[in-house]
């Protein structure tokens, strides 16, 4: 049988005939004015954007149920019947443009509704554009807290202010209604400044928190002012005074005045979250609130670290169920083995075993997730599981900057340097002039070989620190980068052996490698390792390291190799009791080189890349390839090292390779004359 075929002309008139136009044009203008309306009058009620996005869906899946409708069933004086049951021997020929007065009806209506929407908001938004820099988007439910002033007449006591403003940003920070500005962000600022509503702009919040601490003996008094920073006014204001045996419910009682002034709304689950005490022992309590004041220092060294952690083990060791004590010591422990400072079995375990602890005490609380993120991330490196952890903590912490910052430094960690970048936005939203967040973005940038863009953000650091050594070195670097020996030696000017910070000092001592002035490198070294008593063992072993480079560097191979010879029991000792470091791989594979033995200078170069492989960390990791072409180059293995440089050309890492740097660092003199290598040195076009 041969199959029909459809008359095209007898479908359309079918479609006409039962109406299913009329439908489809009704049913499209009364569906657009229907979601106009609800766009312009739902904010006015404050409704969920899901509630309107699911409506608008409705909508749409509406249409082809309503047109299925108009072709099966049509509506008739005795009700819905199917089209082919109605009898229309009888029918009056109904009017051809009544179904017309619909569609002009529902386009009036949304048109009207749209009107009023645009009325409606623009009386509610019209007195906030006429505020002198209060951008629109300032919430008035924003908040910044700024250094709490220590009133005790013993100034040592200045770590229980700093301790007491910290909590109280936590508990702020766990209302998901309140937008909480970082105290990284504020702690540059004055305790009771004059230009508040300065400030107030440059955070972006609207309100800000002033507070004083004194305490003396037993006793504790902590005063606090809520206030409006566009007006200058008042919103509440109050003054504890506590024993030191009572403190632990101050912050809770602070946090929630405020959300009470500032009309934050609070969920059951937040209420018990400021409810909760964190210990009743005031010892403990104060051992907590110095290392708090301690780790939230923008400078800090290797002994200081140590110091934290000693802080959180004193509180828990005086309290065993002092939860957030437990999960503070777990991240201190985590950190710094995963600085590079302590990769030993031992401080992995101590990591583990305060984690432990506090999810044994308080499993779902978010300083537990944070400390339980960040073992995942710093000590098991499993970036997927970290991730979907801090997740979680997104949740409980919506006003924390902490959480995003963390996903940019994991995307970059797994080469998504395009989602890194965004986090570091979404981050510096939160927190706009939190220092920490600042230099990471811009190492970031800097990493991408987007120089422009890096320096911009340092720029911004140093507006809050001027003369930051860490920053002007950062800086420097990208200028060395870039081949600008000028500029990098006009910041690095300052920079002499007595200088604190060791990331400058060693810039500074790149400095001079670059501009061949290695016989001023070894004074500059030299001086430092023999006027500065108290380096740390660590520093001290690098600068010996750098040391040695510059002996060879000046042609005094005896004087270099008799400085590694001298270095070298003192790794092989550090190096077998954490042979899980990569940086000790790369030090001794160095110092081999100096020494002249190839075999073990590539197998200790190698056996840092196999630790920490770029696959698993593309921040770091490239950066033990470029090692491993170093000391290819060193031990005359060129044929192996160019085709690595190239590579590493094409890809972002930490203190990234560049064509100038091939150009001017010595270590690649022994490659010079090679014309691929020369090929390498040359600038490419933007």
């Amino acid at each position: 049988m041969k199959a029909r075929r459809v008359n095209p002309r007898n479908f359309f008139a079918e479609l006409k005939r039962r109406n299913v136009y009329k439908v489809a044009v009704a049913y499209a203008v009364a569906g657009w004015a229907l979601a106009q309306g609800i766009a312009q009058v739902f904010p006015l009620f404050d409704v969920p954007n899901w509630a309107l996005r699911l409506i608008v869906l409705t909508i749409v899946i509406g249409f082809p149920i309503a047109l299925v409708i108009a072709w099966a069933f049509e509506l008739t004086p005795e009700g819905l019947k199917r089209t082919e049951d109605v009898d229309r021997s009888g029918e009056r020929v109904p009017k051809k443009h009544a179904w017309i007065y619909v569609v002009v009806i529902g386009a009036a209506i949304s048109l009207a509704l749209f009107f009023l929407g645009r009325y409606s908001a623009g009386s509610k938004t019209a007195p906030r554009q006429s505020k002198a820099a209060t951008a629109s988007s300032i919430s008035d439910k924003s908040i910044a807290v700024l250094p709490f002033e220590n009133l005790s007449e013993d100034k040592a006591n200045a770590y229980f202010a700093e301790g007491i403003q910290e909590e109280i940003l936590t508990r702020l920070a766990k209302i998901a209604d309140l937008k909480v500005i970082s105290r990284t962000s504020t702690q540059h600022y004055k305790s009771a400044p004059e230009n508040l509503s300065e400030i107030a702009k440059q955070l972006g919040v609207a309100n800000i928190l002033e507070g004083s601490v004194q305490k003396a003996a037993d006793q504790v008094r902590v005063n606090v002012q809520l206030i409006q920073a566009a007006s200058d006014s008042h919103l509440w204001a109050d003054t504890f005074d506590r024993k030191l045996t009572d403190i632990f419910g101050v912050e809770s009682e602070v946090a929630k005045a405020i959300a009470d002034a500032l009309q934050a709304k609070l969920t059951g689950r937040e209420q018990q979250a400021l409810a909760v005490k964190p210990t009743n022992n005031s010892e403990a309590y104060d051992a907590y609130l110095r290392g708090l004041a301690l780790e939230a220092r923008t400078t800090s060294s290797p002994d200081d670290s140590e110091r934290v952690v000693g802080f959180y083990e004193r509180a828990v060791q005086l309290d065993p169920a002092f939860a957030v004590a437990w999960a503070r010591l777990s991240r201190a422990n985590a950190q710094v083995y995963f600085g590079g400072l302590d990769r030993t079995t031992a401080r992995r375990d101590a990591a583990e075993r305060a984690l432990k602890s506090a999810q044994r005490l308080q499993p779902n609380s978010p300083e537990t997730l944070l400390a339980q993120a960040y073992y995942q991330y710093w000590v098991l490196r499993d970036y997927e599981l970290a991730k979907a952890t801090f997740g979680r903590v997104r949740e409980l912490l919506p006003g924390s900057s902490d959480v995003p910052a963390a996903l940019a430094l994991i995307a970059r960690r797994q080469g998504h340097w395009d989602q890194s970048v965004a986090y570091w936005e979404q981050t510096l939203t939160l927190d706009p002039r939190n220092i920490q967040w600042l230099s990471l973005a811009a190492e970031t940038y800097a990493m991408l070989r987007q120089f422009p863009a890096a320096l911009k953000t340092y720029d911004r650091v140093l507006d809050i620190v001027p003369n930051g050594l860490d920053t002007v070195a950062s800086e420097a670097k990208i200028y060395q980068a870039q081949g600008n020996l000028e500029q990098a030696g006009k910041l690095l000017g300052g920079i002499n052996a007595q200088t604190p910070s060791f990331n400058a000092f060693l810039t500074k001592t790149n400095q001079l490698f670059l501009e061949r002035h290695c016989d001023e490198a070894i004074r500059l070294i030299h001086t430092r390792l023999t006027e500065s008593r108290d380096l740390p063992d660590v520093e001290r072993l690098a600068d010996q390291m750098f040391l040695a480079l510059a002996q060879q560097c000046v042609g005094d191979i005896t004087g270099a190799r008799a400085t590694a010879q001298q270095l070298l029991p003192a790794l092989d000792t550090l190096s077998k009791k954490d042979t899980n470091n990569a940086i000790f791989a790369v030090v001794l594979s160095l110092i081999h080189a100096v020494l002249g033995e190839k075999d073990a200078s590539i197998k200790e170069a190698e056996r840092a890349i196999t630790l920490l492989p770029s696959g698993k960390d593309a921040v770091d990791g490239p950066g033990y390839e470029e090692n491993l072409a170093s000391v290819e180059a060193m031990v005359g293995d060129k044929n192996r090292a160019i085709p690595r440089l190239q590579r590493l050309l094409e890809i972002p890492y930490t203190n990234c390779l560049t064509p100038a740097l091939l150009r001017l660092d010595p270590k690649w003199d022994p490659l010079r004359s090679d014309p691929s290598f020369q090929k390498l040195c040359e600038e490419k076009k933007p």
